[in-house]
């Protein structure tokens, strides 16, 4: 029938395509797995031809039996700080992707830590110095593969998030997505634009990147990407998160969105501090969400580790995360606590020494109570992020992890907040989606509105504000413990 949107949802774990009518609901989905390897301490990397290869897959299985003619746009949402190294004439990988959950380029950013670089390039970028965002990633790369900058330099050789990545190998262009952009820590929030003194600090040339394109482009068309029609239009790329947020019609104020995936990121849109203001220390991000005109700046607090957390204590005890959900839920953690500081602690306390905690376990500790302290890890570390940003009217959540209503109630209890969550779970994908549908005149953004507030299922906290301080304060002292070990000169 059509008129259809379709959105791919490139993220860490999965590929996902929707397709969506002009109602705006879903009538074909499809996802492909993506895996990653772990070539040494810290280090985390995925095949970008694999990517590539999960991309078309995804397609194709969620275009089987439409027509692909009466898809009017492509929308594309991508996960975020991962770094890919490219040959611009051929479009090969010179070197598997450099995940953003990878820890390489630290060196570096000790060395502008000690220069006292640290607070300025904050306030240009709105990020810390931590090895999670792209800069000190791509600064390894090529000193790896490029070591006197000649190839990228000339632009010979592109590096690029996986936005640009797949951006050039379906259209050609040499773009990057604004809020994409942003978390690269190479953009100046204030103009929109790479910052030449931050490729300077980096030591990554301007003409190993793209362009600096708004969020609705534009993008051109697309090719290579069967049954798709070439000549198809990309309307619009977020972001992960970013979509997310979109979906959730989060250019609401008070709207905090949190997406509970391999890691977590809580965002609500906010203009940045005024010059001058103080900021806080490092505790969240400054970003830039989207730009439809004009950017549209957010805070966001990044959480390493929770559903990887579940992966690991799923691998560990020989049952698929899912499995480790059900344990969960019908157990009681006790005094278990887990803090998954698995290549340190991302917001609020950035503290990349930091490292994993188990206590208060026993001789009689089961699988179970793991499995419950697991997944409490995840309520507290975003218990945590909720407290460093604006307060919030209200939580909605999304992501994998946000089925569980057990961790939904936990959530709501600890935090003392409601928590409002999305009837469906692929909202990175939606949230494209629907900015490239306002593109092409399919919806206003009071569609989207009223879109987002429907068939939400809501999570009241309870009330017990003892239980909460003891809780909190339990969690408290095991990350206290995380920091301190990690702090402690080895040997």
């Amino acid at each position: 029938m059509g008129p259809y949107v379709l959105a791919v949802d490139q993220g860490t774990g999965s590929t996902k395509a929707l397709l969506l009518d002009t109602a705006g609901a879903v009538v074909a989905r499809a996802a492909v797995p993506l895996a990653e390897t772990h070539p040494g301490p810290g280090l985390v990397e995925q095949d970008p031809g694999a990517l590539v290869d999960s991309v078309r897959t995804a397609v194709a299985a969620c275009l089987e039996g439409h027509d692909p003619h009466s898809v009017e746009g492509l929308a594309l949402s991508t996960q975020r700080e991962s770094v890919v190294l490219w040959e611009a004439a051929t479009g090969r990988p010179v070197a598997p992707l450099v995940s953003w959950q990878d820890q390489r380029g630290g060196d570096r950013l000790a060395r502008l830590a000690r220069a006292g670089a640290g607070a300025e390039i904050q306030r240009r970028t709105g990020l810390p110095l931590d090895p999670m965002f792209s800069a000190p990633k791509m600064a390894a790369l090529l000193d790896a593969h490029d070591p006197d900058r000649a190839l990228s330099g000339a632009g010979t050789l592109r590096l690029g998030t996986v936005d640009a990545y797949l951006l050039h190998t379906f259209t050609g262009r040499a773009d990057t997505e604004i809020g994409n952009a942003s978390r690269t820590q190479l953009l100046d929030l204030a103009t929109g634009d790479w910052d030449d003194g931050l490729l300077a600090a980096f030591d990554v040339p301007r003409a190993a990147l793209g362009r600096v394109v708004p969020s609705d482009g534009p993008f051109g068309t697309v090719r290579g990407l069967p049954p798709l029609a070439d000549g198809t239009p990309l309307r619009a790329v977020l972001g992960d998160s970013h979509a997310a947020l979109f979906a959730h019609a989060g250019w609401r104020p008070g709207t905090v969105k949190v997406t509970y995936g391999t890691g977590s990121s809580a965002m609500t849109v906010g203009e940045p501090e005024p010059a001058g203001a103080p900021e806080p220390a490092g505790e969240v991000c400054g970003t830039i969400a989207w730009s439809t005109g004009r950017p549209v700046h957010a805070r966001e607090a990044n959480i390493r580790s929770t559903g990887r957390t579940l992966a690991w204590l799923g691998a560990l005890l020989g049952v698929p995360a899912a499995g480790i959900v059900e344990l969960a839920e019908g157990a009681d953690a006790g005094e278990v606590t887990l803090v998954p500081a698995f290549g340190g602690l991302g917001a609020p306390w950035w503290d990349a020494r930091a490292v994993p905690v188990l206590t208060g376990f026993g001789l009689d500790t089961g699988r179970e109570r793991l499995a419950r302290a697991a997944l409490d890890s995840v309520a507290y570390q975003v218990n945590d992020v909720l407290a460093a940003l604006p307060p919030a009217r209200r939580v909605v959540a999304d992501g994998g992890l946000s089925r569980s209503d057990v961790l939904m109630r936990t959530q709501a209890d600890v935090s003392d907040v409601v928590v409002a969550r999305a009837a469906h779970h692929d909202l990175s994908a939606a949230g494209a989606a629907h900015l490239a549908g306002l593109g092409l005149g399919l919806w206003t953004r009071r569609d989207l509105e009223e879109r987002a507030d429907r068939d939400l299922c809501v999570f009241a906290p309870s009330g017990d504000a003892a239980a909460r301080t003891r809780t909190v304060a339990r969690w408290h002292r095991a990350l206290a413990a995380a920091r301190d070990l990690g702090a402690r000169p080895s040997g």
